[in-house]
């Protein structure tokens, strides 16, 4: 170990003599992007293993009850890996990457190089009603978080690095090279110079290659432009962006209700029952419900209705009109249900595959009703395709991702202008309900979020717990003048503490106020310090974010403010102290 060591530190020496920062993250950035690829391909392979072994031989005629029991082994086989063999827990993918480059200087467990690929697979290949994007997006980070801490890279780099693999990830399980991009720069919310560009550049074209010597390159969702775009349709894509930025709505509130019930129940296997049985009853009527639904997806894009039927009770009624729009309107509403499900009851995925099954669904029941109504003899595969960009701009609050990744994985380019249209709208839309997409939602509650605001940024990387100064004297409300000008002699702060025995704050005592009496001898013994303290109007929590205590000092002529934790005094924080941590974090923030 001490050799490796020796030789690690060897070659940082050498590095730093002979190869520049520059070039060093360049060539971290190709080897970052491979090892997500790879990551990718891993995880897709075992997948469609795992798949092809339970439902090699099912009938497409008749419901098949393996499909409510699968997806309970799944999450049962995850729970065991992370409570047993991880014996750590297995977060979210594109939330934990959010959080650490919020709070946690952009380190990345290293059990997420791995374990994500092992949970994630085993949710989606029993039938989990999730997706894979996250997990693999959170498993190339954790590689790219890894080695930046490996070669003792700073902040910047280390958050750089991060978003080279995010976009690495993106790009090798959709082929999206361009989409990959735009969501490190829009969702995972790197904030870069015109020099950045060239690692992240870097990083998605060895991603993608990576996939495509493994999977091929064929694309994602093969779809065929039958009519483009024609001026007369753009109500109804302004409409389309309206209906998907309400359905993005209730999947993103939808998912929250979900949680928070997850969250008041007690136990992880209490957990595991409650969602996996609700999730069995659901997929046991809507058997297209199960797994991640690539097929349906595709079987929406060409027009191809036939997935809502196969195994189900409704097989027989493939050819009923009412019956296939009232089916598309079922899975459109329990398909988050389904997702929000698996993930309580312990399950690991992502969201990007519901979110682009709900969109294409929903694209198609919109065409389907139009034409029906006889409004518009609109292009369905074309609404379907669209639905999608509007869904990912809704629920990830991401448009310029939307509009580029179903242009980019489609090859349908030639919908650009209503893929922009029906985005912006949808995003538009979500915004009157919802001000943070479902990857940030909970991070913004807790204050945890980075943004691409600089100032929100830096403070999101302070805390009062390193802020607070304990020099500051105390004092008894019982002592008397004299026992307060014996402290003030030996003090070198102009405020005084007071606090009781069992350190509980009660008081401050300023040496302004009472400078005209602490010379008056006479006043020793009969004035005491609690005829003499006041009780600050302005007080910080120890647990208070720093954008609330800026705001604190922003409306207050104070230099120096009380922190107390449960009532007890903690210290005092300064306004030279935030201002000097702030300029220097700003300056390990920004880029050079």
């Amino acid at each position: 170990m001490e050799k490796k060591k020796s030789l690690l530190a060897r070659f940082l020496v050498w590095r730093l003599k002979h190869i520049s920062d520059r070039q060093f993250i360049s060539f971290l950035a190709v080897i970052i992007g491979i090892c997500s690829g790879l990551g990718a391909v891993v995880i897709k392979k075992v997948v469609h293993v795992i798949s092809h072994v339970l439902q090699g031989n099912f009938p497409v005629d008749r419901q098949n009850l393996f499909y409510v029991i699968f997806p309970t082994i799944g999450v049962f086989l995850v729970v065991i890996f992370v409570k047993y063999i991880n014996k750590r827990p297995v977060r979210h993918g594109v939330p934990s990457v959010l959080y650490s480059i919020s709070k946690t200087n952009g380190e990345i467990n290293s059990h997420n190089m791995f374990s994500s690929i092992v949970t994630s697979a085993l949710t989606v290949g029993f039938g989990g009603s999730v997706g894979l994007e996250g997990p693999t997006v959170l498993t190339g980070a954790a590689w790219g978080s890894n080695i930046g801490r490996l070669f003792h890279l700073n902040y910047k780099q280390l958050t750089l690095l991060i978003g080279c693999a995010s976009a690495g990830a993106m790009a090798a399980i959709f082929k999206a090279p361009i989409a990959a991009i735009v969501f490190a720069l829009e969702v995972i919310m790197l904030d870069l110079t015109m020099w950045a560009l060239i690692p992240l550049l870097l990083s998605t074209a060895s991603g993608i290659i990576t996939s495509y010597f493994f999977l091929g390159m064929h694309v994602l969702y093969p779809f065929k432009i039958l009519s483009g775009f024609n001026l007369a349709d753009l109500p109804y894509y302004i409409a389309l962006g309206i209906f998907t930025g309400l359905i993005s709505t209730y999947f993103t509130k939808t998912y929250m209700f979900i949680q928070q019930m997850f969250a008041k129940i007690n136990g992880v296997y209490r957990k595991m029952l409650v969602g996996t049985i609700s999730l069995g009853v659901i997929i046991f009527f809507l058997p297209v419900l199960y797994g991640e639904g690539y097929e349906a997806i595709n079987g929406s894009l060409t027009g191809d209705y036939s997935y809502l039927f196969n195994n189900s009770f409704f097989y027989s009624y493939s050819d009923n009109f009412l019956v296939l729009l009232i089916l598309l309107a079922l899975i459109v509403f329990f398909k988050v249900i389904a997702t929000s499900l698996t993930f309580g009851a312990g399950g690991i995925g992502g969201i990007f595959a519901p979110t682009l099954f709900m969109g294409g669904n929903s694209g198609v029941l919109f065409a389907l009703i139009v034409r029906h109504l006889g409004l518009r003899n609109v292009d369905v595969n074309n609404f379907a395709l669209i639905g999608m960009a509007g869904m990912i701009a809704g629920v990830l609050h991401a448009p310029l991702t939307g509009l580029f990744l179903i242009a980019d994985i489609s090859g349908g380019y030639q919908l650009f202008v209503p893929l922009m249209i029906t985005a912006t709208i949808s995003y538009a839309t979500i915004l009157a309900f919802e001000p943070h997409s479902v990857y940030t939602v909970q991070l913004a509650r807790r204050k945890e979020l980075m943004t691409h605001d600089k100032d929100k940024n830096v403070l999101s990387l302070m805390s009062v717990s390193r802020l607070i100064e304990r020099d500051f004297s105390t004092v008894s409300a019982d002592a008397s003048l004299g026992d307060l000008v014996q402290v003030i002699a030996k003090a070198h702060r102009n405020i005084f503490i007071v606090i009781d025995e069992e350190n509980n704050f009660q008081g401050i005592v300023k040496l302004d106020d009472i400078r005209e009496i602490m010379f008056q001898s006479e006043k020793y013994n009969i004035v005491h310090v609690r005829d003499l303290m006041v009780i600050p109007q302005v007080i910080i929590q120890y647990d208070e974010s720093m954008a609330d205590v800026a705001k604190k000092y922003q409306y207050s002529d104070k230099f120096n403010l009380v922190v107390l934790k449960d009532g007890k005094y903690c210290g005092c924080v300064s306004r030279a102290q935030i201002f000097s941590t702030y300029r220097r974090m700003l300056k390990h923030f920004s880029e050079d």
